[in-house]
């Protein structure tokens, strides 16, 4: 298959809509529902981010995408107790480390999660399904699902909800193209690797970086390459506390992404 019709465009008056491939199949498949325009645009944004977050730390990855920014992304780190009652989590339940990283992404900024689409480094498992279920949210993309998380979520919106699979193993062309007004634009795709190297040079009086730190700059710097400039991120042990995006000015994001950053440190 390498043309998709979309319920339609950025708005629904936008019709007819579609993504197509121009040489070669869509590296997706729709297992559930139906996906709109920016659905596609926040599910494919936030596939790199956790693709990209799985190879810098080697832990499972989530994020939780809104309008073509993240509302929150982090990896599989344990959750402690207190954590488990900020997200509303039972004590006993039992947690994948990709169910910890769902927790983490849409647990920092739920206001901004609410009606989301969720992205998955994994193959969904049963675990993060549950946790997925009774959260408002317009859709998931992962490498795969577990046959039980699958009818799990099959069962959200009546049947309806938007599940998505991706292939891993898709890398996509270049260069890439957008088309504003009628016009071609084309550029080199940002591969740029954030990893351990990408730290190297450091600035400061103080050059020894602990790893704990190389990480969340990682998961920082990864994350705002998918927000809508201006941005600000705020990361914590392996996970954005808070993301100011889209704003014309760098200090309304900053003040943005502070304030929800203070929010969830008062809930600590």
């Amino acid at each position: 298959m390498n043309e998709l019709e979309l319920k339609y465009g950025c708005n629904p008056n936008q019709k007819p809509a579609r993504i197509f491939m121009k040489d070669g199949e869509l590296p997706i498949k729709v297992l559930s529902g139906r996906p709109g325009y920016i659905n596609f645009l926040d599910a494919f944004n936030g596939w790199q981010l956790v693709r990209e977050l799985k190879r810098a730390t080697g832990l499972p990855a989530a994020a939780s995408f809104k309008h073509v920014s993240p509302a929150g992304a982090a990896v599989g780190l344990p959750l402690s107790d207190v954590l488990r009652r900020i997200y509303f989590i039972a004590p006993d339940a039992e947690l994948s480390p990709l169910a910890c990283a769902y927790a983490r992404a849409r647990g920092a900024d739920r206001m901004s999660s609410f009606g989301d689409w969720i992205s998955l480094s994994d193959v969904c498992d049963v675990s993060t399904a549950k946790l997925i279920k009774p959260e408002v949210s317009d859709g998931v993309i992962a490498p795969g699902y577990e046959p039980e998380a699958l009818e799990i979520l099959k069962s959200k919106r009546k049947g309806n909800y938007n599940i998505v699979e991706i292939d891993p193993a898709y890398e996509p062309r270049k260069l890439e193209q957008k088309d504003v007004f009628g016009i071609t634009f084309e550029q080199e795709r940002n591969e740029l690797v954030i990893g351990d190297d990408f730290f190297s040079n450091v600035v400061t009086e103080n050059k020894e970086l602990p790893d704990f730190a190389k990480r969340d700059l990682a998961i920082a710097m990864i994350a705002l390459k998918y927000t809508q400039s201006n941005s600000v991120c705020y990361v914590k042990d392996g996970q954005c506390i808070g993301i100011g995006a889209g704003q014309q000015s760098r200090i309304h994001c900053t003040r943005r992404g502070g304030g929800k950053v203070a929010l969830i440190n008062n809930l600590r």
